[in-house]
């Protein structure tokens, strides 16, 4: 858990284009507050999941062109939910840095492990059997999660270890990738400055 002592991190991003129109407000150092409507159910499952589990507080409204598919509004929200991270972190001073978790879920087993160095990487090792679930198509899983590391700038590696059922397994991805991002963003005092020897996390 963070240090009370310092300053709420917060960011708003407003993102349009002629296929969405999103718009993200983001707490870092909240409650697991979650109010999401992007018209993709499982999706907004997912990140109410992220929210609680990441100790987020986090508003996310999209209209988005789901009459061609949840494409363009998955990827979008998950781009400005990517800005919305790196904003909120500002100059990533006094935290963790790097953060790890494991997650079951029923059948399912799943690692995160993530680093805020600002620069962008993403691995999902992952397969799920069929091509949806719910309403969003599981080879959007990877997508979303590279487009989120590329406009957070971090180095985030995701791994379905085993199970089954690929509602589980997307749902242990979600909330193994929120429990390690929550250990990489708490700050303390005694916690270096930077936590890189270059002094910058940019």
């Amino acid at each position: 858990m963070s240090d009370p002592s310092f300053p709420p991190r917060t960011a708003t991003v407003e993102r349009t284009t002629a296929e969405t129109e999103v718009s993200i407000e983001l707490t870092l150092d909240g409650n697991g507050t979650y109010d999401v409507e992007t018209g993709v159910g499982f999706f907004d499952h997912m990140l109410n999941l992220f929210a609680k589990h990441g100790g987020l507080d986090l508003t996310v409204r999209c209209d988005g062109d789901l009459v061609v598919d949840e494409h363009h509004t998955v990827e979008d929200v998950a781009i400005g939910l990517g800005q919305a991270l790196r904003r909120a972190l500002g100059d990533k001073a006094h935290i963790a840095r790097y953060g790890h978790a494991y997650v079951p879920m029923d059948d399912a087993l799943a690692r995160a492990v993530i680093d805020l160095s600002g620069r962008s990487y993403a691995r999902l090792d992952a397969s799920f059997g069929r091509e949806q679930v719910g309403d969003l198509s599981t080879e959007m899983v990877q997508h979303l999660w590279r487009s989120l590391a590329a406009h957070a700038r971090c180095n985030l590696h995701l791994t379905v270890l085993h199970g089954h059922n690929a509602h589980h397994k997307i749902e242990a991805l979600f909330k193994a990738a929120a429990r390690a991002l929550r250990t990489a963003v708490a700050r303390r005092a005694d916690h270096a400055e930077v936590a890189s020897t270059k002094g910058t996390l940019s």
